[in-house]
């Protein structure tokens, strides 16, 4: 192939994913109205998508990928308790201060790394 064809091969591919996305999307949008919150079928998906972010999540504290491999576990362990008690502690209005709780002290970490 020559390089004019290789470009429109990319452009193609990508066409191809959006229009696939979105053919997927708008079937979600019209079949949303037929969906019961209360079913069993929806509490099965509800109770699969939220093992699914929590496996995502241990993994990410336990076996992070790129830089946060460079912080030590006990310290990733460490500021997920402390922002898990932030978010514990607050009745209302919880989850932004545990997320800026562990954000805050990650970056804390990282600028006391970074500067011997």
């Amino acid at each position: 192939m020559n390089a004019e064809m290789q470009g429109w091969g990319v452009w193609l591919a990508l066409s191809a994913a959006c229009v696939g996305t979105y053919i997927c999307r708008a079937a979600g949008v019209k079949l949303s109205g037929h969906i019961h919150q209360d079913s069993e079928v929806f509490r099965w998906l509800s109770a699969v998508t939220y093992a699914m972010v929590a496996a995502l999540t241990v993994r990410m504290i336990l076996m992070p990928l790129g830089l946060l491999a460079s912080v030590p576990i006990f310290l990733r362990v460490l500021i997920c308790a402390l922002s898990l008690a932030v978010m514990v502690s607050s009745p209302q209005r919880r989850l932004v201060p545990a997320l800026l709780t562990g954000t805050l002290l990650m970056l804390a970490y990282g600028i006391y790394r970074g500067n011997p």
